[in-house]
């Protein structure tokens, strides 16, 4: 199959759109439109929908979306394995995932550190949900994950990466803040949850099942989908949350948020790295790792 045509439609499908899918590309508008058409020919398929605003992708487009991810990453490994040397300069892309906890505070550093020394390396971070991560990693459309929980999932392999406590915080003023509380407390307090999937949310459940409770049995208003989001709400007054130690660190340094101990209560989540099972490291994911792992404790 030519990877040329599977290249120019998945960048068509990433952006939605056959002009920006060029630009990425460096080549023209209509050149992007005939790999696409000699592909559908090829195949005796629609892979597009071009009747709406933005390109979408049909089912079939989908199916082959996903295959096409998986055969692009392993022909750039075979180039790498075959061309690179082994002690070269890194060349090409590393596709990395993380949750939104991670994501968004320790990720961004290690990553900007790492590409400063491998400036051949173009490096991209892509956050969502824990879920959605393993499940990216296990079709083999991002290399490497970085995830707050460790969903079952055959396939991908879990390595521990470092540990990060999960407490409750609440507005610097509240009566909660620098005390320890018990549950039955807490569960006269307004509470903003993580979204389901998030690997905070999974953390706190697991706790609660410990102490014989459900996340419905607290009282939960509102339930957030980034740490962002939760933290200033609950700068607002709008309730309690919780949440990352790593990720408010600096509110709490500050005094902009406090913290508060339940009683019985010890979530620490395990930061996992996640792999695709039986996927060999490329030599900028195995140069990545070993980088990280000499930095984080």
């Amino acid at each position: 199959m030519d990877t040329r045509q599977l290249t120019a439609f998945c960048e068509v499908v990433d952006r939605r759109s056959f002009s920006q899918a060029a630009e990425r590309l460096g080549v023209t508008q209509p050149a992007v439109s005939l790999q696409v058409r000699a592909l559908e020919k090829r195949l005796g398929t629609q892979l597009l929908d071009r009747s709406g605003r933005r390109v979408e992708p049909t089912e079939a487009g989908l199916r082959l979306y996903r295959g096409a991810q998986r055969l692009l990453a392993f022909e750039q490994q075979l180039v790498e394995e075959v061309a690179g040397a082994e002690d070269g300069e890194l060349q090409g892309t590393l596709d990395i995932g993380a949750s939104t906890g991670p994501g968004g505070i320790v990720m961004p550093t290690l990553l900007c550190e790492f590409q400063r020394q491998h400036p051949g390396l173009n490096v991209s971070l892509h956050v969502h949900d824990t879920q959605r991560v393993v499940e990216l990693v296990a079709d083999r459309t991002l290399e490497l994950g970085v995830v707050g929980a460790s969903p079952r999932h055959r396939g991908v392999r879990f390595d521990a990466f470092f540990r990060d406590e999960v407490i409750l915080v609440c507005p610097p003023q509240h009566r909660f803040a620098g005390r320890t509380v018990t549950l039955d407390e807490l569960r006269g307090e307004p509470l903003i949850a993580m979204q389901e999937g998030a690997g905070v949310r999974q953390v706190l459940e697991e706790e609660l099942r410990a102490q014989g409770l459900r996340l419905r049995d607290l009282d939960v208003r509102v339930e957030l989908g980034l740490q962002e989001s939760v933290k200033t709400a609950v700068q607002r007054g709008f309730g309690l949350t919780f949440i990352s130690r790593t990720s408010v660190a600096a509110e709490l340094a500050a005094g902009t948020l406090g913290a508060a101990h339940v009683e019985g209560f010890a979530p620490v989540r395990e930061i996992s790295l996640v792999r695709a099972a039986g996927r060999t490291a490329t030599r900028a994911a195995q140069a990545f790792l070993d980088f990280a792992q000499e930095r984080v404790p």
